[in-house]
């Protein structure tokens, strides 16, 4: 652009734009052209016309180049924002997701630990029956933390195929 406009002073194109016309940015621009041509030609020389066409369709491509170039950027930047927008809501959603996990176990342990404390207070017959219908994870934990001569009064008196089974579990996990 600062080369049409130093082009327009040396040449004196104001004579041209006397009138009081309102023009777009395109027509402004191929008027420039026009004129800046209309001179060129009529100072005689041929080289420099079709040099300075050629450089004024390569100042127009790269600033062509440039706009698209800028709306690439800008593109570009949406959607970082939006990929970074979504990995932190991911983020989020997962730490919230682990927490209430984390809480659930918690609550689990706490069960189990009273359970233990329930079962550590009864009678190795009666914590036996309980400890038989209850699922066989929870009796397996529930179990591992009792103290090992309660564990062994309480397989002694469960149903011998119950106990059969919880015995191989316990022994699992003890490893």
């Amino acid at each position: 652009m600062k080369y049409f406009i130093s082009l327009m002073m040396i040449i004196g194109m104001q004579s041209i734009f006397a009138e009081d016309k309102v023009y777009t940015e395109s027509e402004f621009h191929d008027k420039v052209q026009a004129e800046v041509l209309k001179r060129l030609e009529a100072m005689g020389n041929g080289n420099l016309v079709e040099f300075s066409k050629q450089l004024m369709e390569k100042e127009e491509k790269l600033r062509n180049a440039q706009l698209t170039l800028k709306k690439k950027e800008d593109e570009l930047m949406n959607s970082h924002r939006d990929v970074q927008a979504t990995i932190k809501s991911f983020q989020e959603k997962q730490n919230k997701f682990l927490s209430c996990l984390d809480d659930n176990e918690r609550k689990k342990q706490e069960r189990i630990q009273h359970m233990v404390d329930s079962i550590a207070g009864m009678k190795p017959k009666t914590a036996a029956d309980l400890l038989s219908v209850q699922e066989a994870d929870i009796s397996i934990q529930i179990l591992g933390k009792l103290d090992s001569t309660k564990v062994s009064k309480i397989f002694n008196l469960m149903d011998k195929e119950i106990s059969a089974r919880l015995q191989k579990q316990y022994m699992t996990m003890k490893r």
